[in-house]
C-alpha cells in the first residue's frame, strides 16, 4: 500500500551530512534570485519524497525551493570538496552555487534536496553563485532524461527563474534548479582530505559512506578475512563496478557528459552535474559535445577510460587508509571486465542477441566504422534495426549516404541473427524495448529553452511525457524523433553552460 502523500511540514526531514564534524561544509541560507517565479515542478520527483502533488502549486513550495526559506526540519549547508580538472589537480573546490537543504526519507529510501544556483558560497571562488535559465533548463530535463532510459542519474524536483540579470558569455537570466540524489557526494570529496594529509576526516567520511550507502561493504564475506581495511577495499570495488557499469550506459545511449572531472563524478555512479552534455545525432567516434574541451579529453570514445583514470584517483586518496598498494589495485583491475561484460551485454540487447558471442566485436566493430564513415545519427541506427531484423531495411538504409555498404553491413548481421534463432518478431519488440525513439536532442533543448524565457513551460511538459517512456511510440509527437535541423549544427555548449 502506497503511504499517504505528505506536506511539506509533515515531510521526515534530516541532513545527514550536517551530522559530520563542521570541516566538511559551511551551514549558510541561500541567496535567491529577485522575484523568483516557478517555472515548473515534477510530480515524479515529488513521488519519491511522499510529498502531495497538491503541494507543488502553493507559495511556500515556490519559496522554499527558490531558496527563501528553510525546508521544513531542514539544515542548510554548501559541502567542500577538491578535485581534478581536465586531467589537472584544481584544488579546493565545493558547492560554489549549491545549497543542500536537507534530506528526505521517501516511500523507498533517502533523498537528499539541493538548490542549485541559490547564491554564493565561501567556495564559489571567482564565481556568482548563479545557474541560468539556459543551463537550468538543460539540466532538469536531462535527468529525466536519464532515468527514463533507466541510467542511474540525479533527479529533478523544481525549476524556479527570475530576470534577475546574470554575466556569462551574454547577459543571460537567472535560476534555480532543485536536484535530488541519495547522496552528492563526490571523488573530489575524498580527495580534498587526501591532498591535505588528514587522514581522520577522510576515514570518517568514508565510514559516512559505506555506513549509508554501501552497507553490504561492511562485514567480509565467508571465507575472507575481516582485515582493518577490508570495508574499503570492498566499497572501492563496488563503486568501481558501478562507475564502469555506468560508463557501459552511456556509451550504449550516445550520451557524452562532457565534464568528467573528479569533483563531477557521483561516489554512487550517478550521472552527476549535468554541464556541457550531449546525445550524440550524427556519430563520431571522437565526438566532443564540449566547445570549452578543446583537446577532446572527454569525447566520447574516452569516457571509460577517463572513469578508469578518475577511479585511480579516488584509490590513490584512499590509500592512506588501504596501505595495501596491490589491494587498490586489485581492486581498480576490476573496471575493465565489469565494462566490458556491461557494454557486451547491452549492445547483444540492442541487436537483439540472445547472448554476446566472441565474434561479434567484430560485427559491431563494422557497425561502428559504417556509422562513423556515414555520420549516421545514434539513436535511430540502433532503433530502426529492429525493422531492418525483420526483412525491413529501408529507414535504417535511408540513413547512410553509402547504403551500398549499408547492405553489405546488414547482411553480415542477418547471417548472425540466423544462427541466434529467435522469433523475428519477439526479437524485434525486445529491440525496441532497449533502443530508445526519443533522446534529449540538443535542439529538443533548445527549443524548451526558447519557450521556457517566455514563460512557456509546454515544451518542458512535452519532452518529460515522452522521456518518461522513450522506447514507446507516441501517436503525434513525429518530430521528437526525426533527424536534427539544419540550424541544430550551429548550437555548442560549454562548461558555461
Amino acid at each position: 500500500m502506497n503511504a499517504p502523500a505528505r506536506s511539506l511540514e509533515a515531510l521526515p526531514v534530516g541532513n545527514s551530512f550536517a551530522g559530520l564534524p563542521p570541516v566538511f561544509y559551511t551551514r549558510l541560507a541561500p541567496q535567491p534570485p529577485g522575484e523568483p517565479r516557478l517555472l515548473h515542478a515534477n510530480p515524479d520527483a515529488a513521488a519519491l519524497i511522499g510529498l502531495d502533488p497538491a503541494v507543488l502549486d502553493t507559495p511556500q513550495f515556490l519559496r522554499v525551493f527558490s531558496g527563501l526559506e528553510p525546508l521544513p526540519g531542514g539544515v542548510t549547508l554548501a559541502a567542500v570538496y577538491s578535485g581534478h580538472q581536465f586531467g589537472v589537480w584544481a584544488g579546493q573546490l565545493g558547492d560554489g552555487r549549491a545549497h543542500l537543504l536537507g534530506e528526505v526519507a521517501g516511500p523507498q529510501g533517502v533523498w537528499e534536496l539541493q538548490l542549485k544556483g541559490a547564491g554564493r558560497t565561501p567556495y564559489s571562488r571567482m564565481g556568482d553563485g548563479r545557474a541560468v535559465l539556459r543551463s537550468s533548463v538543460r539540466e532538469y530535463l536531462a535527468a529525466e532524461a536519464m532515468h527514463g532510459l533507466g541510467i542511474p542519474t540525479t533527479r529533478s524536483l523544481a525549476l524556479v527563474v527570475s530576470d534577475e540579470p546574470v554575466v556569462r558569455e551574454t547577459i543571460e537570466t537567472a535560476a534555480v534548479v532543485t536536484r535530488m540524489a541519495p547522496t552528492f557526494v563526490r571523488f573530489g570529496s575524498f580527495e580534498h582530505w587526501a591532498a591535505r594529509g588528514e587522514t581522520e576526516p577522510l576515514r570518517t567520511l568514508a565510514d559516512y559512506v559505506i555506513d549509508r550507502h554501501y552497507q553490504e561493504c561492511r562485514p567480509a564475506p565467508p571465507g575472507e578475512p575481516d582485515t582493518a581495511h577490508g570495508a574499503v577495499l570492498r566499497w572501492l570495488r563496488a563503486v568501481v563496478a558501478r562507475t564502469a557499469e555506468l560508463m557501459a550506459a552511456w556509451e550504449t545511449v550516445g550520451f557524452c557528459h562532457g565534464v568528467m572531472n573528479t569533483d563531477n563524478m557521483s561516489i554512487l555512479g550517478l550521472t552527476l552535474d549535468y554541464g556541457p552534455y550531449g546525445f550524440m545525432d550524427a556519430f563520431q567516434a571522437g565526438h566532443v559535445c564540449n566547445h570549452s574541451d578543446t583537446e577532446g579529453r572527454y569525447a566520447w570514445n574516452a569516457q571509460p577510460s577517463v572513469a578508469h583514470w578518475n577511479l585511480y584517483r579516488l584509490a590513490s586518496s584512499l590509500h592512506a587508509l588501504v596501505p595495501d598498494a596491490d589491494g587498490l589495485r586489485a581492486a581498480l583491475d576490476t573496471f575493465e571486465p565489469v565494462f566490458l561484460d556491461a557494454f557486451h551485454r547491452r549492445l547483444a540487447a540492442k541487436l537483439g542477441l540472445a547472448n554476446w558471442e566472441p565474434g561479434d566485436d567484430d560485427l559491431m566493430e563494422g557497425l561502428w566504422r559504417l556509422m562513423h564513415a556515414n555520420r549516421a545519427d545514434f539513436t535511430l541506427s540502433f532503433r530502426f534495426l529492429s525493422e531492418a531484423a525483420q526483412g525491413r531495411p529501408a529507414r535504417f538504409e535511408n540513413l547512410y549516404a553509402d547504403r551500398e555498404a549499408a547492405r553489405a553491413w546488414l547482411a553480415r548481421y542477418g547471417e548472425r541473427l540466423a544462427r541466434d534463432g529467435r522469433d523475428p518478431a519477439e526479437r524485434a519488440r525486445a529491440m525496441d524495448r532497449v533502443n530508445p525513439l526519443y533522446v534529449l536532442r540538443n535542439h529538443l533543448a533548445e527549443l524548451a529553452i526558447r519557450a521556457a524565457a517566455q514563460g512557456d513551460p509546454s515544451e518542458i511538459d512535452a519532452l518529460l511525457d515522452l522521456l518518461r517512456d522513450p522506447y514507446r511510440e507516441r501517436e503525434g509527437a513525429g518530430r521528437y524523433a526525426e533527424l536534427p535541423p539544419d540550424w541544430a549544427g550551429g548550437l555548442q555548449v560549454s562548461c558555461s553552460s
